[in-house]
């Protein structure tokens, strides 16, 4: 059985674990044997839900088990002998043992092991419900977007290493001083690799798979959301929902009447940034998150309208391809018909505007040089044509 999985990912201080908390709590509740992980190196899952967690599942609640994963054991599982083989070689170039085990383990690694889990815990078959408190900010996602890159080691250095290391190892040592890698560090590479195409594949079952963003109403944490949001579709991952916490009720008072305004208008961008997936809300509580009871009513505000294991949406709302001179952006816009399509870029800010609506969204950084030449509609979709900045008028483009 392939269990419905939720991944969480957010700016810190969102409030993105005690969501992820909640979402696990009424899957549960609706009798799914769930699993809710966090592979955030800073846990406070075991804090949200008042409960004492290990590096594996712990039954929380009935049908509820919950797991903070420990990165030092998924990196000793996984990548000792790389570990062994680089630290080695460094002491013996004068760097210090603890330095030394520091840079072994490249920026991110940690919790990129720790998402290994996600996939035991698909291969188990054991629950219906795997929810993921992943890191902040989406980050160690990127480094599961490259499955081209990992598939060309696999067809043409590893099938080759042995004869390449016999052919390396004599200069190596004489002539650079440096230790070649031996079996069981190619090995080590080796099942990364597989693991990393494996999770990508995982991640890219958009029949049960989704990532959900968590954010507040604030500017720069809804900038944050929307550069993730742009990253996790651009790599086809699919984002079924946004969620937005810590609104301010109407019955704010005059203190935070001025905060609340902001946020309203805030809110509006949300929607017409993300459009089409669902925006879910949830308030500003009178008293911390954390608890059963705290994090039940938190469940039922955010999914007030429908089951929180539902897909709430099911397509990739944006798909680039990129050649040389030329790129092609595909949005979906299933709510507007034929009409005037205009663009403008500022920046890496691309703003749609279709018959009065607007869609804002951010450009990846490899689009800098190119500008908007042009745009069609299209069975619900549409498609936006770049053109590298020397070859591409300057004033926006009008279709």
């Amino acid at each position: 059985m392939i269990p419905r999985t939720i991944l969480y990912t957010g700016k810190g201080g969102v409030g993105k674990t005690s969501v992820a908390a909640a979402t696990a709590r009424r899957c549960a509740a609706a009798g799914l044997r769930t699993v809710v992980l966090s592979t955030d190196p800073a846990h406070s899952l075991g804090d949200v839900l008042e409960a004492s967690l290990g590096a594996e599942p712990t039954p929380v609640a009935e049908h509820l088990w919950a797991q903070q994963v420990s990165a030092q054991e998924e990196m000793e599982r996984n990548w000792a002998a790389v570990q062994e083989w680089l630290g080695g070689m460094l002491m013996e170039r004068g760097v210090n043992r603890i330095s030394a085990e520091e840079l072994t383990v490249p920026p991110g690694m940690d919790e990129l092991f720790s998402l290994l889990q996600l996939k035991a815990h698909q291969e188990a078959g054991e629950w219906d419900v795997v929810v993921v408190d992943c890191a902040p900010t989406g980050e160690t996602l990127r480094l599961l977007s490259f499955p081209e890159v990992a598939r060309w080691w696999l067809e043409k250095v590893f099938p080759q290493r042995n004869r390449l290391l016999d052919a390396a190892r004599p200069f190596a040592r004489a002539l650079l001083d440096v230790q070649l890698p031996g079996e069981a560090v190619l090995d080590e590479v080796n099942r990364l690799v597989r693991n990393l195409i494996a999770m990508h594949e995982i991640l890219r079952d958009t029949s049960r798979v989704s990532i959900r963003l968590v954010m507040n109403p604030d500017r720069v944490v809804i900038d944050e959301a929307r550069r993730t949001f742009t990253y996790l579709n651009l790599y086809g991952y699919l984002t079924d929902a946004v969620v937005v916490n810590r609104i301010f009720p109407a019955e704010v008072g005059a203190y935070f009447g001025a905060w609340r305004e902001r946020q309203q208008t805030h809110l509006r961008e949300v929607e017409e940034a993300f459009a089409p997936v669902p925006v879910l809300r949830a308030p500003y509580f009178e008293t911390e998150v954390r608890g059963a009871a705290m994090l039940d009513r938190l469940g039922d505000a955010v999914f007030s309208t429908g089951r929180a294991e539902a897909l709430l949406h099911d397509r990739v709302s944006e798909r680039l391809e990129v050649g040389e001179h030329e790129a092609t952006l595909h949005l979906d816009l299933p709510f507007v018909q034929r009409g005037d399509v205009a663009l403008k870029q500022i920046g890496l800010e691309l703003i749609v505007r279709v018959d009065g609506q607007k869609r804002t969204m951010l450009l990846p950084p490899g689009l800098a040089d190119f500008r908007p030449v042009g745009a069609s509609l299209c069975d619900g979709g549409l498609t936006v044509r770049f053109t590298a900045a020397a070859r591409a008028p300057q004033e926006a483009a009008r279709v």
